[in-house]
């Protein structure tokens, strides 16, 4: 299997945004018994279990430098705390509805991140793209825009989510140059450990706190969500990039609905069905047109260099 591929990068992605769309389910069964960063602890602590015998069963060699200390530890900090704090936080203060909406524009600040500082301009029908999938999100979560009113703060954390996703998205990126993605994983989640063991130790959790809603929700979080997930979202971003690998993001409001029915029994109304269409259709747009601006300029760059 080659993992550099394109075609499997796209289709493993839309593999994960399924399983992530799921944790969404699995997450708020488990918070409610069990504090976010506790809950990030856990999971850290269940992919660490997994990964770090397959590691280990390849070699026992830490490509690690000290150049790499401190990108690790912004990755850690900023996309597996930071986000995550952030997101769980604003909960308190906007509603699910809302904060999907805010997070829908993931994408829209790192095409704009990628125009800024790298210089690569956005073509108006990808910056379209992004704005119709954010719409398509509103109709398909049925958010009530009447909501948009206030809660300042709720929606200071939501911005404080999208840049800290970014950040990580970036940083990655560069760092997948210098490992190999199981390693990348591996050591990702083990700085993340080690930026939250201070809390642990100062807020133990309650034996009371640990239900089997809250360790179930970890077990899957863990196995699932960070030490399958983060290897499949680690290695598109070394194949894809920051920009196509926080598109896919805005499928994920659309697979959450979706598992809402079958799993919930919620109900999905037309509307929301027109919304996923929509989402589905322009973020594939959206997608297809990044990957042929890359393309070219890579052969603009390759002309240039011979």
């Amino acid at each position: 299997m080659n993992l550099k591929s394109r075609g499997l990068s796209y289709t493993l992605m839309t593999l994960l945004v399924c399983l992530w769309g799921l944790e969404y389910i699995v997450a708020k069964k488990a918070l409610a018994d069990i504090e976010p960063l506790t809950l990030v602890f856990f999971k850290y602590g269940v992919a660490f279990l997994l990964l770090a015998p397959i590691k280990f069963a390849i070699d026992r060699r830490v490509a690690v430098r000290g150049k790499h200390l401190l990108p690790l530890f912004v990755c850690a900090l900023f996309g597996d705390i930071i986000y995550y704090a952030a997101e769980y936080r604003a909960l308190s203060y906007v509603s699910v509805a809302v904060l999907t909406i805010l997070l829908s524009f993931v994408p829209l600040l790192s095409i704009l991140i990628e125009w800024g500082f790298f210089g690569r301009r956005p073509s108006l029908l990808m910056i379209a793209g992004v704005l119709v999938c954010i719409l398509g999100i509103a109709l398909v979560i049925g958010v009530d825009f009447r909501q948009l009113r206030g809660a300042s703060l709720g929606y200071a954390l939501g911005g404080v989510a999208i840049l800290a996703w970014n950040i990580y998205n970036f940083f990655t990126e560069k760092l997948t140059d210098a490992f190999r993605v199981l390693d990348l994983t591996l050591y990702q989640v083990v700085c993340t450990l080690i930026l939250l063991a201070p809390y642990m130790i100062a807020n133990p959790p309650a034996l009371a706190s640990l239900t089997p809603a809250a360790l179930g929700g970890a077990l899957y979080l863990g196995v699932v969500s960070c030490a399958l997930g983060f290897f499949i979202y680690v290695n598109a971003l070394s194949v894809l990039g920051a920009t196509p690998c926080a598109l896919f993001s805005t499928f994920m409001p659309v697979t959450a609905a979706f598992f809402g029915w079958i799993l919930l029994k919620e109900a999905l109304r037309p509307l929301q069905l027109a919304g996923g269409a929509i989402v589905i259709a322009s973020a594939c747009a959206v997608l297809r047109q990044k990957s042929l601006s890359d393309a070219r300029r890579a052969a603009e760059e390759g002309t240039g260099g011979s």
